[in-house]
């Protein structure tokens, strides 16, 4: 990494006076272009050394955020990407896309909400069909809503969105990829650390990825004898639309700051860990496993 690659990470990981950032809010679903500081997702650091050549993955949620930072360095490395996102992200999933054939590999826009059972089939028969197969599925699409305090203020809209964008559609989704997943492929779901540190405000967000734990375990089993991996990575706080749209503006401001590195990671920080999970080679051995990138805190 070159000395002025250096200067770009650093700034864009710069911090408020408490380790978090300038108070700011947006609505659900957010856009990176709108944040300050706008998040690196490893556009001007990530080197690819051809890890993960010729595979082909299908990442959820990969408009912006963590899935925006794994598509750049899938792509880096040598694989195929489609993209799957919300309809109202869709300049957000162009620039994704933008960068995924900068690297000279093949992007693929899937546009839908996965809330639907029928739109999961959807956008996963139009990865397949798009990039003629499919060797890794991302499960990284997620909502949270931190407004709110306490369950008796969650409404019957807010529990069923969380319930079915989080955990429904992880179902949904990964049962048809199943079909076209081969010895050797592998699936990571996005858990968070909240399933280990759950927030009060976050209940039903908390829930959904302790709950996502306990499935890439079973999967794991599961699929073991097929020789398909299933892992999970677990991400602390980091600097993704999601926070903006969904956290008080006085949240914002200490985000991050309680972790023992003092600070909120940035998205192309928790890259390297789908990179080694996905990795036929690097990963060959690695099945039900929870991998934490947390600034520190504990996954266990």
């Amino acid at each position: 990494m070159s000395e002025s690659d250096l200067s770009v990470r650093a700034a864009r990981m710069a911090t408020g006076p408490d380790g978090g950032f300038p108070a700011q809010q947006q609505s659900l679903p957010g856009s990176t272009e709108r944040m300050d500081p706008v998040p690196d997702h490893g556009e001007d650091t990530w080197v690819g050394s051809g890890r993960l050549e010729g595979l082909r993955a299908l990442i959820t949620g990969g408009d912006s955020g963590i899935g925006r930072a794994v598509a750049i360095a899938f792509a880096r490395e040598g694989a195929d990407v489609a993209i799957g996102y919300l309809p109202e992200e869709q300049q957000d999933a162009e620039t994704t896309a933008g960068w995924v054939r900068d690297a000279g590999r093949t992007a693929v826009l899937c546009p839908g909400d996965l809330s639907e059972r029928t739109t999961c089939t959807d956008v996963l028969d139009a990865a397949v069909q798009g990039l003629g197969g499919l060797d890794v599925l991302v499960n990284n699409a997620g909502v949270q809503m931190a407004r709110d305090e306490g369950l008796e203020d969650m409404s019957d809209e807010r529990i069923e969105r969380v319930l079915r964008t989080n955990l429904h559609a992880l179902f949904w989704l990964t049962r048809a990829a199943l079909p076209h997943l081969g010895s050797g492929s592998s699936i990571i779901n996005v858990s968070s650390i909240q399933a280990y540190q759950p927030s009060t405000s976050l209940l039903d967000y908390a829930s959904t990825k302790a709950a996502i734990n306990n499935f890439t375990v079973n999967l794991a089993a599961e699929l073991g004898p097929r020789g398909v991996r299933v892992n999970a990575v677990a991400p602390g706080p980091v600097w993704t639309p999601l926070q903006p749209a969904t956290q008080h503006e006085d949240k914002i401001e200490a985000f991050g700051a309680d972790t023992p590195l003092g600070r909120a990671g940035q998205p192309g920080e928790c890259a390297g860990a789908f990179v080694f999970l996905a990795s036929p080679r690097e990963a060959s051995y690695v099945s039900g496993t929870v991998l934490g990138v947390t600034g520190g805190k504990p996954v266990f």
